[in-house]
């Protein structure tokens, strides 16, 4: 009893752990998920957890030019709205003529513009534009407001994302690089573990040493190398093949380094026992091997996988940036604009580019967790 209430502490410490980092990982995810339903204007003037209450915005708008003036009282007027065809504002807190100065007056204050103008804006956003004189100039004056913004939720920013030009044919070429970039590298990994885990070959130790010591090489130190490479073969360089060898060989270390850990795990009294029974490498290989290390390729494919399709740099260098070649991440920072500040783009991308990652990572799942586990416990 007192053994189980010495306990009950750290069992509280870890699940507050537990807690706490989870609720670190959710709460960048939750503020996306509200920033990409939020109205883009909103998104640039406030954060996403004032998404539920009214913002201040500074905008701006132009009154109606001279054509729509009338004579009121021996004086020239031109009225209307400032919110005309803008239902997103609510009521104008401030408003002036100067780009620095938005705020210099108050709704239903008249300030002189000179040459015997005056200018009166509302609260509502109507105004009066009046003058002695006619006026000359056809189009209107800029005037720069404050305004209150009720929350506004729309899926504009998914619609965008989704019918932009050419994203069906990006969405196809990021499958067609990912999922033959997540296969090969398995294949060659499975059968590169066997061989260090199990036969007995010259140098095995300096390989793995080598191996583990590629593991902290950045690619973008191959990157150049490895691009002349390929210019200097003539048929690799923006193909398919060749991004596919690139993510390979980039994938390798890390795919031989963790399945060869978990090969070199499995009992050694069975391996022995087939090769009492006459089986060769090959047959131990694909009977016995393969079918035990599913869970551990299947991880390396989870993590394989979401490195390909998130990828950008290695995408761009060796299949290029033309139309028909951008993969879905390279579309997508396209749409961002020449300075990335569109942030509504961003934010539904985000959850766009996970939909895929996330049906392979549950349907992997299982296999994942033993993946991790495996080794964790021995049988009696």
């Amino acid at each position: 009893m007192w053994q189980r209430i010495r306990l009950e502490p750290s069992r509280f410490a870890l699940h507050f752990a537990v807690l706490f980092i989870v609720a670190l990982w959710t709460f960048p995810t939750a503020g996306l998920l509200v920033s990409s339903l939020r109205d883009k204007d909103q998104i640039a003037a406030s954060g996403w957890w004032t998404a539920l209450s009214t913002s201040e915005q500074s905008s701006q708008a132009r009154t109606k030019g001279n054509a729509d003036q009338v004579e009121k009282d021996g004086r020239f007027v031109i009225a209307g709205n400032l919110f005309e065809g803008d239902s997103a504002h609510s009521s104008l807190s401030a408003w002036g003529t100067n780009v620095n100065k938005p705020g210099a007056n108050l709704p239903g204050a008249t300030a002189e513009l000179g040459s015997g103008q005056t200018l009166t804006v509302n609260a509502d956003g109507s105004y009066e534009w009046g003058s002695a004189t006619a006026f000359p100039d056809e189009r209107g004056r800029r005037v720069f407001y404050v305004s209150s913004v009720p929350p506004r939720f729309t899926a504009e920013n998914y619609e965008t994302v989704l019918f932009s030009e050419g994203i069906g044919r990006s969405f196809v070429n990021s499958l067609t690089v990912t999922i033959p970039a997540t296969i090969i590298p398995i294949l060659i990994a499975a059968f590169a573990a066997y061989a260090l885990a199990w036969m007995k070959l010259p140098g095995r130790g300096f390989i793995i040493a080598v191996i583990v010591g590629l593991l902290v090489v950045p690619l973008q130190m191959s990157l150049i190398p490895l691009l002349k490479l390929y210019n200097a073969t003539g048929f690799l360089s923006k193909t398919y093949l060749g991004i596919w060898l690139a993510h390979t060989g980039f994938g390798l270390p890390f795919a031989i380094y963790l399945l060869r850990s978990y090969v070199a795990g499995l009992p050694k009294d069975l391996i022995e026992s087939a090769q009492v029974d006459g089986a060769n490498d090959f047959k131990i290989f694909r009977r016995i091997i393969l079918p035990l290390s599913f869970p551990a390729l299947a991880s390396f494919a989870i993590f394989q996988f979401l490195w390909v399709w998130n990828d950008l740099l290695v995408a761009i260098v060796f299949l290029g940036s033309g139309e028909d070649q951008l993969v879905l991440t390279g579309r997508l920072n396209s749409l961002l604009g020449s300075r990335g500040g569109n942030w509504e783009i961003l934010t539904a991308s985000a959850f766009i580019t996970i939909i895929v990652p996330l049906i392979v990572f549950f349907s992997l799942q299982r296999y994942f967790v033993r993946g991790l586990l495996a080794g964790s416990v021995k049988g009696g």
